[in-house]
């Protein structure tokens, strides 16, 4: 998406010269649109990563423009654009070195604060030699090699570069597609600070970096309403959608972890989320047609497409079995008391000098506790007594109960 974008942003600005002088309003008030909308989406969904940076290219496409106003080529207009090089950049690394906390939390002043004290400054510099409090050293500082735009400072370029790898690290890690919109905004606007003296391809990669950031975070919020970050499965909402498109033929199957209350009030509920984890990720590789969700709680729900109760039943059968016959093993809180080489302790606490290939190499004095993990599954099919998703999601959890009443870690139908 944001190198499409990017690319679209290009071809605007080949064919620009080509478009009636109609459409010429739209450099200027395009990129205050874009930003503009993307900034409130922000606060309204409360992401404060992606506010903070569309805030700052907004104030930054500004200053931009108010330098413009004073003829491009002179200081000021000089000094405005080495700041936004180097402030927008910087203000992009530092977002992506702190989590998300949305807009409002203990201490937000600091980045109004931060955002003042970048505008008052550019503001200073910029005015250099208007008045006695403005003095014309900056004139002399602003040809220092580190912030001279040449047409980019290399101070900006080394920002852009380290907030780069920091984004593309945290995509990699995260697959966040407000991390990998952060990238993607990154190279638009330093492909716009490429052309400071052309005000059309500026604006156009202005707009395609606020474009860029509006898209994931709407990508985002999707992702968070429409999948569980537990599990990794889609939730309940994407289930929702799926059962309005259904056809003829279709089972749906209840799978509910067995004990699960107990699992959370012996071992606490991190213990209890691994046990989630779990089963998400067998339900995740499910053959053939079967689509899993997280339902709710420890229940999850799976749609095998196009299939009837005797082909479904099979591969629910694999996946109890597969669940049923895993180990989970879990280490005591009082496990890392001792630091001492594996080798001291061992022979100080009387185990096997060497351990088993699964063991942790730290050696510590409890063993692991093993948890088996079981699932009970109820299962309907599409039919003309159940003949819609609500009937048969009923009906699956009918059968949900009396697999449950009839001993557990069992499917029936």
């Amino acid at each position: 998406m944001p190198a499409a974008i990017i690319v679209i942003a290009a071809l605007a600005v080949a064919i620009g010269p080509m478009l009636p002088d109609s459409f010429s309003g739209f450099g200027v008030f395009g990129p205050y649109t874009v930003l503009l909308l993307g900034a409130a989406i922000s606060l309204w969904f409360n992401r404060g990563r992606a506010f903070i940076v569309l805030l700052s290219l907004l104030i930054a496409f500004v200053g931009y423009r108010l330098a413009l106003n004073t003829e491009p080529i002179n200081f000021a207009g000089r000094a405005v654009f080495a700041a936004l090089a180097v402030f927008v950049p910087l203000n992009i690394l530092i977002v992506l070195l702190i989590e998300e906390r949305g807009i409002s939390y203990f201490r937000n002043y600091r980045w109004l604060l931060l955002m003042m004290t970048q505008i008052l400054l550019t503001a200073w510099v910029a005015g250099a030699g208007t008045s006695a409090l403005s003095g014309t050293a900056w004139h002399a500082m602003l040809e220092h090699w580190l912030i001279r735009p040449e047409p980019v400072p290399f101070l900006g370029r080394i920002l852009m570069a380290a907030a780069f790898v920091v984004a593309v690290v945290e995509a990699w890690e995260q697959h966040s597609p407000l991390i990998i919109g952060m990238a993607g905004a990154l190279v638009a606007f330093f492909v716009a600070c490429q052309w400071p003296s052309t005000p059309g391809v500026f604006a156009a990669f202005f707009s395609a970096a606020g474009a860029i950031l509006l898209l994931a975070v709407l990508q985002e919020s999707h992702r968070m309403a429409f999948h569980d970050e537990l599990t990794g499965l889609p939730g309940r909402r994407a289930l929702e959608e799926r059962l309005v498109a259904l056809g003829p033929v279709y089972t749906i199957a209840m799978v509910d972890v067995d004990h699960f209350k107990k699992f959370n009030d012996t071992h606490g509920h991190e213990i209890g989320d691994q046990v989630l984890k779990l089963v998400g990720a067998r339900l995740a590789e499910l053959d053939g047609r079967g689509k899993a969700f997280r339902y709710g709680g420890e229940e999850f729900a799976v749609v095998f497409f196009d299939q009837n109760m005797q082909e479904a039943l099979p591969q629910l059968e694999d996946l109890r079995q597969n669940i049923e016959s895993y180990r989970m093993a879990i280490r005591t809180d009082d496990r890392r008391i001792d630091s001492r080489p594996g080798n001291d302790r061992r022979a100080s606490t009387g185990t096997p000098k060497h351990p088993r290939p699964d063991s942790d190499v730290r050696a510590f004095r409890k063993p692991d506790q093993v948890l088996s993990v079981t699932v009970s599954i109820g299962a309907a099919e599409h039919d003309e007594y159940l003949n819609s998703a609500a009937k048969v999601i009923r009906a699956a959890d009918q059968a949900l109960y009396r697999a449950k009443e009839q001993g557990r870690n069992r499917v029936s139908e």
